[in-house]
């Protein structure tokens, strides 16, 4: 069985982080290792995002297990919380080297769009994009780290991607989701050379939190067993679709995936 580590916050309520790409991990036959970056809690009243950082040695301890003590097929980072543990975990990828790093560059929490820590954004951009194999952001950290802004349709989407892999990403996926001007739901891939366009059905369904967790989860685990890219982001379009659609409500404020039900 391939192995495939994540890099990432826990979210308390497991919809998203590594929680999200553990079963996203299990659903696809890799074997799922973890290293803790943050932990995010919700206040009960509101919902409100709380975020932790963990103690840098800690981090570093979780790396030496997984990275020296077991070794991995693949790498996915999720969120890094500080300028410090952006630094850590870029040092371990250059000491290690794994084939295959998925970067899914978080700035934001679910259902916001304001930039947790500009610091952290600016490291993201400067450290982390030129070490991507494959780069997952959605259309909001994509106009952030192209300095391109609000991206609203697929013209801007592919100038962003090739401002990206200007930064040094192998391959770039940038996440549209339901947030272009179109009727589906849209990922842009480029590859330096050529673009490539996945449509899946736009579904209406808000119990959403998760899907770009389980996205670059998915291109990760299907890179570890083999897969090109593409199929990788292919496969990983229309099971986020699908994972969606048997969306679930959580509580009174929002709502996760359910893997269970992979339709193709």
């Amino acid at each position: 069985m391939k192995k495939v580590l994540t890099i990432a916050g826990s979210d308390s309520s497991g919809g998203a982080g590594l929680q999200a790409d553990l079963k996203t991990f299990q659903t696809h036959g890799v074997y799922g290792m973890t290293a803790i970056t943050v932990i995010v809690a919700q206040k009960p009243e509101d919902w409100a995002y709380q975020v932790f950082p963990i103690d840098l040695d800690i981090l570093r301890k979780q790396l030496d297990t997984i990275l020296e003590g077991i070794g991995v097929d693949a790498v996915k980072t999720g969120m890094l919380g500080s300028v410090e543990l952006v630094n850590v975990v870029a040092g371990y990828l250059d000491k290690y080297s794994p084939k295959f790093v998925v970067v899914d560059p978080v700035l934001a929490c679910k259902g916001t769009d304001q930039v947790m820590n500009r610091d952290v954004a600016n490291a993201l951009r400067d450290v982390m994009v030129e070490r991507a194999y494959v780069l997952t952001p959605n259309l909001f950290e994509a106009g952030i780290l192209s300095g391109l802004g609000k991206l609203t349709n697929i013209e801007e989407v592919m100038k962003a991607a090739v401002e990206l892999h200007k930064l040094g990403a192998k391959h770039v996926v940038i996440k549209g989701g339901s947030g272009l001007d179109t009727d589906a739901a849209t990922d842009v891939y480029y590859d330096g050379e050529k673009f490539q366009i996945f449509e899946n059905k736009r579904i209406d369904n808000p119990y959403s939190h998760g899907a770009g967790c389980t996205f670059s989860a998915t291109v990760a685990a299907e890179l570890a067993k083999g897969m090109s890219v593409a199929a990788a982001v292919k496969k990983a379009n229309a099971f986020v679709s699908s994972a969606i659609k048997n969306g679930f409500k959580l509580n009174g404020f929002h709502g996760c995936l359910d893997y269970t039900k992979f339709e193709q």
